[in-house]
């Protein structure tokens, strides 16, 4: 079998697209896979580094703002649309598989124009434009979340969840007196990302002493490029305060509650595991889909969405306390959040590809 998959810009992409990759490696004996991404983006140096054959073409995605430079995206997306084209002819894939990031609309719908079999993944729960333009040239859609199987085409959508869930399923789990907490104690995570946040950062700091003496424990991760700012903050033997952490999802697994942005590959570890969260979503990305996945969570008891503007000190010790003081609401969430963890998502994913295929 041989397979082309197509996804760039960030890890929200690029890491249910690997998760793919790897479910197929375990079901098929003889496999070979050709990565197209964008050629300025992190998949160029991720994916090499994992031994996929990649391959990388220019590509923009569509500027709402100034209209007249998407004349120029216009022509980079028949440019990618040409060389995808002699890619595909000379790969000869058995199928081409997107997930998502604005290099797979040239790509899948070149595969569509040579009678390619394709099949695209949203993460989100409101479908980005790549996807929505992609999802009338491909043969199968799957879906992270149910709301989103209503904005595809009905006949040929599926929901499978997020790829990622299945791994994070496997993940090994890290004891929180690895960090020095004490493991007979609940533990918060504070998180705004891998890198963090700068309209969030100044939130947290005042935050973070509305968490010494309490009966939980706390660890605040900065991101990299904030921690500095953090240093003169006195905290009690009940908080800690970290960078970054490459093996988070480890520890999540020993957690009881996080407080996080609400992003596609959030929403896939904390259903997985079924961890009760407070989301933040970030109102700076793309048709507001970080609420709206995050709305998906909180119309189905998974979480409590508290907004960027709505938060404070004040405000997050108390939804904290409220879920750490009442047992049997706390109990709904974590059973509500399984209910949307899908734990063999990647291998449903995998079973709708033979199937169109064959």
């Amino acid at each position: 079998m041989k397979v082309i998959v197509v996804a760039g810009g960030t890890g929200g992409h690029i890491y249910p697209a690997i998760a793919i990759i790897n479910k197929i490696k375990e079901k098929e004996k003889k496999v070979e896979f050709l990565y197209i991404g964008t050629s300025d983006r992190m998949e160029k140096d991720i994916i090499p580094n994992l031994g996929i054959k990649f391959v990388g073409i220019d590509m923009e995605g569509l500027n709402r703002k100034n209209i007249f430079s998407n004349v120029r995206v216009i022509k980079k997306f028949n440019k990618a649309v040409s060389k995808a084209k002699e890619i595909i002819k000379d790969f000869k894939p058995d199928v081409v598989i997107g997930a998502g990031g604005y290099i797979t609309a040239p790509v899948l719908y070149a595969a569509h124009k040579l009678k390619v079999p394709t099949l695209i993944h949203e993460q989100n729960s409101i479908p980005g434009m790549s996807n929505k333009f992609i999802g009338n040239f491909s043969d199968r859609i799957c879906v992270s979340l149910p709301n989103s199987l209503k904005l595809f085409p009905k006949n040929k959508t599926v929901y499978t969840g997020n790829p990622r869930s299945e791994e994070i399923i496997n993940v090994k789990k890290k004891n929180k007196s690895s960090l020095g907490f004490n493991q007979d104690k609940k533990l918060v995570i504070v998180v705004m990302g891998s890198l963090g946040s700068t309209t969030m950062t100044e939130k947290i700091k005042e935050l973070i002493p509305g968490f010494n003496n309490k009966a939980y424990q706390v660890l605040v991760i900065t991101g990299k490029k904030y921690f500095d700012e953090y240093k003169d903050i006195n905290v009690s033997d009940n908080v800690k305060i970290v960078p970054f952490m490459d093996d988070l999802i480890n520890l999540m697994k020993d957690s009881d509650l996080i407080v996080s942005r609400a992003g596609a590959s959030t929403i896939a570890e904390i259903t997985a595991i079924g961890l009760p969260a407070i989301l933040v979503p970030s109102p700076y990305v793309t048709n507001n889909h970080q609420y709206k996945n995050a709305k998906e969570l909180e119309d189905r008891g998974a979480c409590v969405i508290v907004t960027e503007d709505e938060f404070s000190k004040d405000r997050i010790i108390h939804e904290i306390d409220k879920m750490f003081d009442n047992k049997e609401e706390y109990d709904k969430m974590v059973v509500n959040s399984r209910k949307l963890g899908i734990d063999d998502s990647s291998t449903r994913i995998y079973e709708e590809m033979k199937k169109i295929i064959r």
